[in-house]
């Protein structure tokens, strides 16, 4: 019985360094399956300015790790050492990945340990500067008097602005060309410099540039207007005609499969704290995000809305036929 007990002691005591010991001297690293000055890129670097305190003063850097829709930057989480210092900041696309990415190397449901939910980040649908169109509904009538000639650029297969692009054609019944691009910032360049017509991009992209008048914005993708100083006048797509239009592009974190419960904890801790940090609340609105402060902030509720949105997506995607390879 004493021997039982000292071993019970002595297991206790090693739980105990374990916690302690997580995040150590190790850097945490923040795997985002973008490429690098996108809008995910943008909260990933954030967030990781934010959860430096509440993690003991941790180094947590930001491993842009993109291609296939995603699905590269995801797998290689789900693959690494669950010991809580590789961790995925990833969006929408942990929703549309099972229908959009062909062999995808993981399950979503299973491979990862969801940790919580970051924030909500409305879109935007923007066109180049010398669209001659002051509003949306200037911009419908060339539209549809243009229809095989509008194009419509986004960041690649599988990204936010590729995701909305497909809701918008398929809400106005109108099929474009799209121009993929690598990344979100070749695609705002293009946008810029007239060699694409339109995109629908998330807020966190687009409102530097709209209120700089390098680009037209025209609607926003959620049910009611914005309070952002550059977007409050801005008007929903849902009250432009095309009803019960929305598209929230949401970000969360997670961890691989396995990962401790007590380096889980301390890590949903550290990331509830960080959404309360006055400069990531700031630097997020500033930017059109809004901050989550639900209860999608725990594990169980995060991973229980994900599958509501694999069910919400898939059939959109599969009535368009594109996968990202």
């Amino acid at each position: 019985m004493k021997q039982w007990i000292a071993l019970a002691a002595v297991a206790c005591v090693s739980a105990g360094v374990q916690a302690q010991a997580f995040p150590g001297t190790k850097p945490i690293s923040i795997v985002v399956p973008f490429t690098a000055g996108g809008p995910t890129d943008r909260v990933a670097r954030d967030l990781a300015e934010a959860l430096r305190k509440p993690l003991g003063g941790a180094v947590v850097v930001v491993d842009n790790a993109a291609g296939a829709g995603g699905s590269i930057g995801a797998n290689k989480v789900a693959k690494a050492a669950p010991d809580g210092h590789t961790l995925l900041l990833h969006h929408i696309g942990m929703a549309t990945m099972p229908t959009l990415v062909r062999n995808i190397p993981f399950k979503v449901d299973s491979d990862f340990e969801y940790l919580g939910m970051i924030n909500d980040v409305p879109m935007t649908l923007v066109g180049k500067p010398s669209l001659p169109a002051a509003n949306y509904k200037d911009l419908s009538t060339w539209i549809n008097a243009n229809k095989d000639k509008v194009n419509l650029g986004h960041a690649g297969i599988g990204s936010a602005s590729h995701l909305c692009g497909l809701l918008f054609q398929n809400a106005i019944k109108i099929d474009m060309t799209t121009v993929p691009y690598k990344g979100t910032a070749p695609a705002m360049t293009d946008l810029i410099g007239g060699q694409i017509d339109l995109m629908c991009d998330q807020t966190t992209n687009t409102t530097s540039q709209i209120e700089g008048k390098s680009i037209k914005a025209f609607a926003v993708t959620t049910t009611k207007r914005l309070t952002t100083p550059a977007l409050k006048d801005l008007p929903t797509l849902n009250d432009s005609g095309l009803k019960g239009f929305e598209v929230t592009i949401w970000h969360g974190l997670y961890a691989p499969k396995g990962t401790p419960a007590d380096i889980l904890t301390k890590i949903n801790a550290a990331l509830k704290a960080a959404l309360k940090d006055p400069e990531f609340v700031k630097k997020q609105e500033g930017l059109g995000a809004v901050v989550v402060t639900d209860k999608r902030t725990e594990p169980a509720e995060h991973k229980k809305f994900v599958a509501a949105e694999i069910a919400k997506w898939s059939p959109i995607i599969k009535a368009a036929g594109v996968y990202a390879d």
